[in-house]
């Protein structure tokens, strides 16, 4: 019977590193868990040991993982010494600072879903119980030093991932292809371990290791170079030859300028007519003299001549027999050191092998301008990014993991995308300006009707025929979102809400043929009950008669020649006028020149409704 347990179901989850998830129709969403297909294992751990391993270990009894972990070890040895290299050193801490990059909005890793439950799950997750927020930097500093890095979860069923236990790389094996019926099938073992684990509590098996399955360990590794499989490559590997080259250059630097770079004298001491026999006494007894220097400890205060060696060691003393001179002393230049091109030489190669610029090193007298910098600030850019892509691979991983514990099974399981934020803003803003040139060329060509909509679609911004029918149906949707807002701004109407427009020609025209309720007051004595006009048009409608009247100036656009404005009223206030006015209305409204036409008008209207 197939084993239900958490566990159980877990291991047949991941029992290939491709979780594949139906999402809808026929769209699949894949999460690759591992993004290294399988590879052939034959010849794999041959080909490591040959080149990294001196030692020919067939025929001694050791089997092929201890020949690997033997490899390794060797080189996280040379790794150790290279991490005390300034440079080097300095390296690691970028690659750290620049792929664990808070963005705009102080994420470190952003979650997306269309699921809030599930995002807010895995922010919980990786903000709370993992706290990337401090323990990614030094994770990825791991992984770039060492080429590998382990975490451990912690796994609990309905809780999913409790707690992350990283794992040196020193202790770990990686075993592959173990289960002859699923090549896929992947487990890891924790090695050299004496006793009881302290955190793990349990002592190893019989063969001496301690066995974790693959949804147990999350394996960020470099894997550019298929020679080091199943493990990573680090990102100092390329670096090894010549650091050690640098290393002895600058060894043989400062010896040399210790031993030879001071300057020298020498002693040409007049020895006269004194027989060969006794110059050495003689000279000796001269040296002895020169070469004690007055010394008093500070501890006892005593006076002491105190031999000073170096000085012997560099003088020259030589006796000189007749001549003018007599005795005398000369200096010798100290030896001047050349070589320090060499060392610039290696060292430049040195940054070239890590990928840094330069001048995130300090090293900015090399830049000749600003564009250099840019330039190798976007191929920087794009060296970090495929560090990001393995964390957010194994991150993927561990959310999987995380869900699926959870109760998350079908297409939620895989409902939701992580990225890491950008480190350069320059990288960002060359695709910014492509974008902008793309859009500016796909107007060009629309306007001046060069090119069909279609045909910018496929060509400039490279959209399929599913991708162009999408895009369509997201255009629609935005003309209704933006019909929506101008709804609420103008006429205060939600038209998802409400389910009605208002304010549109369409719903005016609706409401006129459909009749509408009459205000209980009217606006003008032109108003209609059912809306429009009727056919043949209005009694007396068209252009009023213009009646010459010089001396008011009486016609339908004159005006008074004497300057007094006419002052319509609204006939929609006037009743409510003449009830506030009270016995001043007839003196008041009286000021319009026609008011008792006006009135006359107006009673005729009410009558007939």
């Amino acid at each position: 019977m197939a084993d239900t347990t958490l566990f159980g179901r877990l291991r047949r989850l991941f029992a290939t590193n491709v979780i594949v998830r139906n999402v809808g129709g026929k769209k699949l969403k894949i999460a690759d868990t591992d993004q290294v297909q399988k590879q052939v294992k034959s010849h794999l751990v041959d080909r490591y040991t040959k080149l990294h391993n001196n030692l020919d270990l067939v025929g001694t009894g050791y089997s092929t993982v201890h020949q690997i972990m033997a490899a390794r070890l060797a080189l996280f040895k040379d790794y150790e010494s290279m991490d005390s290299d300034p440079i080097i050193s300095s390296a690691l801490d970028i690659y750290s600072d620049e792929s664990t990059m808070k963005g705009q909005y102080g994420q470190i890793v952003d979650i997306k879903s269309d699921n809030d439950n599930i995002k807010d799950i895995l922010n919980n997750l990786f903000y709370d119980i993992m706290n990337i927020e401090f323990n990614l930097w030094p994770w990825v500093r791991n992984m770039v030093k060492y080429g590998d890095f382990f975490l451990h979860l912690d796994i609990n069923e309905k809780y999913g991932i409790t707690n992350v236990i990283p794992l040196s790389p020193y202790e770990v094996v990686r075993s592959e292809g173990e289960d002859p019926e699923n090549p896929y099938y992947t487990k890891f073992y924790l090695e050299s371990i004496e006793g009881a684990h302290p955190y793990f509590g349990q002592k190893p098996s019989g063969k001496g290791k301690i066995e974790f399955e693959n949804f147990q360990i999350a394996h960020f590794r470099l894997a550019n170079d298929s020679n080091f499989l199943p493990y990573g490559k680090s990102m100092v590997e390329s670096t090894r030859k010549i650091w050690k080259q640098l290393t002895l250059m600058e060894d043989a630097m400062l010896i040399h300028r210790i031993m030879r770079a001071p300057s020298k004298r020498v002693f040409k001491i007049d020895i006269g007519n004194i027989p060969p026999n006794e110059v050495d006494n003689y000279m000796q007894r001269i040296i002895n003299k020169m070469k004690k220097t007055p010394f008093i400890d500070e501890s006892t205060g005593d006076y002491n001549l105190k031999f000073n060696i170096q000085n012997l060691t560099e003088d020259f003393f030589m006796p000189v027999r007749g001549g003018d001179s007599g005795t005398n002393i000369e200096s010798l230049p100290g030896m001047q050191y050349e070589t320090t091109d060499d060392i610039e030489y290696l060292k430049n190669r040195l940054l070239a092998a890590l990928h840094v610029p330069k001048a995130f090193l300090g090293y900015e007298e090399s830049l000749g301008s600003k564009a250099t910098l840019a330039a190798e600030d976007v191929r920087f850019a794009r060296t970090i990014e495929r560090v990001q892509r393995i964390l957010v691979s194994e991150l993927t991983k561990i959310a999987v993991v995380h869900l699926y514990s959870q109760g998350y099974t079908d297409a939620e399981l895989v409902n939701f995308e992580l990225s890491l934020t950008s480190p350069s803003t320059i990288y960002e803003q060359e695709k910014i300006e492509l974008w902008s040139n793309k859009i500016n060329l796909a107007r060009d060509m629309k306007d001046n009707q060069m090119m069909s909509t279609e045909w910018i679609y496929k060509n400039i911004f490279n959209f399929s025929d599913d991708q162009i029918e999408e895009m369509d149906k997201e255009l629609v949707q935005d003309q209704k979102q933006k019909f929506r807002f101008e709804q609420i701004s103008v006429e205060g109407n939600d038209p998802q809400a409400s389910g009605e427009s208002v304010g549109t020609p369409s719903d005016m025209q609706q409401s006129a043929e459909e009749g509408g309720e009459e205000d209980d007051v009217a606006g003008s004595i032109f108003d209609q009950d059912e809306g429009g006009s009727p056919e043949g048009g209005f009694d007396g409608a068209g252009r009023p008669k213009e009646v010459s009247k010089y001396s008011k100036d009486g016609s339908a656009r004159g005006r008074d020649p004497l300057g007094r404005p006419k002052i319509p009223i609204a006939l929609a206030h006037y009743d409510a006028l003449k009830k506030s006015f009270g016995k001043k209305a007839n003196e008041i409204l009286n000021e319009t020149l026609e008011s008792d036409k006006i009135n006359e008008e107006y009673e005729d209207f009410k009558d007939e409704k």
